[in-house]
């Protein structure tokens, strides 16, 4: 029968009615699809499995209203600090009200801290090198030397050092001390106006990075000091809203003011006093461990007796030293693979040494530094120092996922260091979109300028979480903090129940603004 006259009606109005009928059970399909899609990104996503309780919604919805106001204020505007070198954007993160609930949010652990690059540069200039005593040089490349020391120290070999100079003595000279002191912390730290022009690759920056370790040495070294160093970084975290840190260190001769030195064990020894005593005068205070490093710049033979050391310091400091790494450039440095033999010794002698190893931290791929990730994951070590280079290797990343080892992303110093300038587009936003074992750290905020941890939660939670991740991201990334600690289970639990006793205040305080 044709459709096409007066009897064909019927016919044509029931396809009209198959094809609408169609098209909307299409359309519903369609948006079904889509909502599942989107429940399971959610899902997979760091901390998407977490169920929040009715206050921590709140607080989430209060804290997700900031969150797209100010992105959607960055769109129009174009300035997203997460876009920006964090020296350009620090101002506007600490205009930033999602920074200001950070802040106060209890974060738990850092875990990838230096030593000497915790702590805001401005105490070590204008404490420090106040003090008595305190005595300057020139090296004959232009940085600088700092030395303690009663009667005046003895002119320095003129290879290694111009004569000392008493800064007490030196300052009175002055016309304008302050512009001295300013020169003093740009010494110290890699902040500068225009980063981009100062450091041209990631060469320079490297050079200026590790060049501070070196000057500042002199000063942090300097027993009262070093004491002193601990208390103020500890004290800077705490106020951070962060209960435990983990540090790396290199464990430096410490020298006192007549000449005399102290030992690996004496540094390891004062870590704790402080720490314990800091712990008891702040009840929420967890402590303190220290993995011992050494420079991945040295030959083999040397590694060797580092493993041996670190072995013998934590079985002298169980619960004190966590275990071994290696620091330093990992482009230009050894690649772990090159120090296999010194690294196998534990295992060889049944001897536990957890390793905590830096890999990945190089924008260069197939590379045999870019393999250092392989040979960390063989070596079982029980954290990533920073992963940069993740998620080029699926097979790793899966393994890594297998065992529940995490990645310590620190976003500032990955930025601040050249590997990355959006930090949109850091590799941590995958990982972070997939739920791969995590934890943020500030590797060396001092000498970004930065204090704590905030700075790197924020850059965290805008720019590599984007607008999906929320409230259930920095729990979790809190979480984990202590969960991928090198505590001892029982620590664990009693640092778990102190964290959530501090959350759960926050939260309180959150909701009733």
């Amino acid at each position: 029968m044709s459709v096409g006259g007066p009897s064909g009606w019927p016919a044509l109005l029931f396809l009209l009615l198959a094809m609408v009928l169609s098209f909307f059970c299409s359309a519903k399909s369609i948006d079904d699809e889509r909502d599942e899609l989107l429940k399971r990104e959610a899902m997979v996503r760091l901390g998407g499995q977490l169920v929040l309780k009715k206050e921590e919604e709140d607080v989430n919805g209060k804290l997700m209203a900031l969150k797209r106001a100010e992105i959607m204020e960055a769109m129009k505007t174009q300035k997203f600090p997460p876009s920006m070198h964090f020296f350009q954007a620090k101002k506007l993160i600490e205009k930033s009200e999602v920074f200001h609930v950070l802040k106060k949010m209890p974060k738990g652990a850092a875990l990838h801290l230096h030593d000497f690059g915790i702590l805001d540069m401005d105490w070590l200039v204008k404490n420090v090198t106040y003090r008595p005593y305190c005595h300057m040089c020139i090296t004959p490349r232009g940085t600088l030397r700092f030395k303690f020391a009663l009667p005046i120290s003895p002119a320095p070999k003129k290879e290694d050092c111009s004569k000392w100079i008493l800064l007490e003595n030196y300052r009175k000279e002055l016309q304008n001390v302050t512009e001295f002191d300013n020169g003093l912390l740009k010494t110290f730290t890699l902040v500068t106006e225009n980063p981009e022009v100062t450091y041209a690759d990631q060469d320079d920056i490297w050079t200026k990075f590790e060049t501070i370790f070196f000057t500042i040495s002199g000063l942090v070294h300097y027993a009262p000091v070093f004491r002193d160093y601990i208390i103020r970084g500890l004290e800077e975290f705490y106020l951070d809203n962060v209960i435990y840190l983990e540090l790396r260190a290199m464990l430096h001769p410490v020298y006192e003011l007549n000449g005399k030195t102290h030992d690996k064990e004496w540094c390891v020894k004062t870590y704790k006093e402080v720490a314990d005593q800091f712990a008891k005068d702040h009840p929420e205070f967890i402590g303190l461990k220290i993995i011992y490093s050494d420079h991945r710049s040295k030959d083999a033979s040397f590694i060797k007796k580092s493993v041996r050391t670190a072995m013998a310091l934590r079985n002298r400091f169980p619960k004190t030293v966590a275990g071994f790494d290696l620091v330093g450039r990992e482009d230009t440095g050894h690649t772990l693979y090159d120090y296999k033999d010194a690294l196998l010794i534990p295992s060889l002698e049944y001897v536990n040494l957890p390793y905590f190893l830096h890999a990945g931290e190089t924008d260069w791929k197939g590379t045999s530094i870019d393999n250092n990730l392989l040979d960390a994951l063989i070596m079982n070590s029980t954290r990533i120092g920073h992963g940069f280079a993740l998620n080029k290797h699926p097979a790793i990343m899966e393994d890594l996922r297998k065992k529940d080892i995490p990645i310590e992303v620190c976003p500032i110093s990955n930025q601040v260091l050249k590997l990355v300038s959006d930090l949109r587009n850091h590799p941590a936003v995958s990982l972070m979109a997939i739920g791969q074992p995590m934890v943020i750290s500030s590797d060396d905020p001092g000498f970004f300028g930065a204090k704590g941890l905030t700075y790197d939660f924020y850059e965290g939670f805008m720019g590599l979480g984007g607008m999906d991740a929320d409230l259930r991201t920095l729990k979790q990334l809190a979480f984990n903090s202590i969960k991928y600690s090198a505590m001892m289970p029982a620590e664990k639990e009693a640092a778990m129940k102190t964290w959530e006793k501090i959350w759960d205040k926050f939260i309180v305080d959150q909701a009733r603004k």
